[in-house]
């Protein structure tokens, strides 16, 4: 009796330790089994969030490279303006000085020319009982001289007139010995021949600076500034057909 007992005792122990190994089995398989559901559960979430979130960060990402492009595209033509405006200027700069160069130059002309007009009245009282008529040209280029305000080409033109009219003094006074032997003559005959020397060489150098100005106001891109600002074309001091004739002066 005792032997079956403890068999049974036995098979029971063997049946509670293979039922533990069971529920162990079951245990861990189920652990297992819910760490998986987890885990997809983890993954399906994250990739959610991803596609939902993923347009996002790209329409972010495609705003940023369009405002770095804009700002590139805005540096750009503030940097083309900023070239545009140096060279204005300096366009605007250059057309000023030429100008001012250009008063100069007819400025230093005028200092000659003026002091040849000063001359005028004594050669004119001088030559009056040898050439009446000579005489009497000039006097009336003096008076439209001593008129008004003149303009530079009216001014030109009066010096020019005057030039031709001493010119002709100068010639008509081969025919009178007593004119040429006259020392008051004589002395205005060579100021005035050194004064048309002085106004020949500063005409040249007016002529020179004008025409750098004029080439200035007509050519691209300072022809733009010029129109913009009124700079206008001068003109040039050009000798007459009888001026480039050389003047005799014989005593």
């Amino acid at each position: 009796n005792g032997m079956p007992y403890k068999k049974d005792l036995l098979n029971g122990t063997t049946m509670a330790n293979l039922l533990v190994r069971i529920k162990g089995y079951e245990h861990s398989e189920m652990e297992r089994l819910f760490n998986g559901v987890e885990t997809l559960r983890f993954f399906l979430q994250h990739l959610t969030t991803f596609l939902l979130i993923a347009p996002f960060y790209s329409c972010k990402r495609g705003i940023i490279n369009l405002v770095i492009k804009e700002l590139i595209f805005m540096m750009l033509v503030a940097i083309i303006a900023l070239i545009l405006f140096v060279l204005f200027l300096s366009l605007y700069n250059s057309l000023v000085r030429k100008r001012n160069k250009c008063d100069e130059a007819f400025s230093t002309m005028d200092v000659y020319m003026k002091k040849r007009f000063d001359l005028i009245p004594n050669l004119v009282e001088t030559v009056k009982g040898y050439a009446k008529h000579e005489a009497e040209t000039l006097e009336k280029i003096i008076a439209k001289r001593n008129s008004g305000q003149m303009s530079t080409d009216q001014r030109m033109e009066n010096e020019q007139e005057i030039t031709g009219a001493v010119r002709q003094i100068f010639a008509l006074a081969e025919n009178y010995p007593d004119l040429k032997a006259n020392q008051n003559f004589i002395n205005l005959q060579n100021q005035l021949t050194k004064a048309e020397e002085d106004i020949a060489n500063s005409r040249k150098f007016y002529n020179a600076i004008v025409r750098e100005y004029n080439d200035a106001c007509q050519t691209i891109p300072s022809n733009i500034v010029a129109t913009i600002f009124g700079f206008e074309r001068k003109t040039m001091y050009e000798a007459k057909e009888t001026e480039r004739e050389n003047v005799q002066v014989s005593f």
